[in-house]
């Protein structure tokens, strides 16, 4: 398969009003991040590129589940008023292979809340198929200090 190159294909999301985000820890290893504002709420993507295959010359695992786990954590956070939202359960499958030069979307939605817990639900596209879902139960923090020191 041929890609485009890669400052084409950014080319071309930031002319679907994609933006890249420079984030801080893990999220920016892996970076960058991409974000969409839609009608429905927010939209993340990855730019799946060299650095994030596995041996199987597809998007590994693992950068597929901390995408996901970034989205929600992302809703969740905006969800439960800014404040920090840690992950207590992450329920990841597996769908459809991702290949270098391909752009993965997430978009994710709030199922249900309690006072201290939210569960969450997270799909994974590419060109419009779906590649991976995600339920996850995140645990919504009191304060920024809390989420520290916190023992789930």
């Amino acid at each position: 398969m041929t890609t485009a190159p890669a400052a084409l294909i950014r080319d071309q999301l930031e002319a679907l009003h994609w933006k890249p985000r420079d984030l801080p820890g893990h999220i920016g290893q892996i970076g960058p991040m991409w974000t969409r504002k839609e009608p429905e709420g927010w939209a993340y993507g990855l730019l799946c590129e060299g650095k994030h295959l596995n041996p199987a010359g597809v998007m590994h695992g693992g950068v597929t589940a901390s995408l996901l786990d970034h989205a929600i954590s992302a809703v969740a956070w905006e969800a439960a008023g800014r404040l920090p939202c840690l992950t207590v359960q992450l329920d990841t499958h597996f769908l459809a292979p991702v290949a270098q030069g391909e752009f993965a979307e997430v978009r994710v939605k709030v199922n249900s809340r309690s006072r201290s817990l939210m569960f969450l639900y997270g799909e994974m596209t590419v060109n419009g198929t779906l590649a991976a879902t995600a339920q996850a139960v995140m645990k919504v923090m009191s304060s920024p200090a809390t989420a520290a020191s916190v023992q789930v």
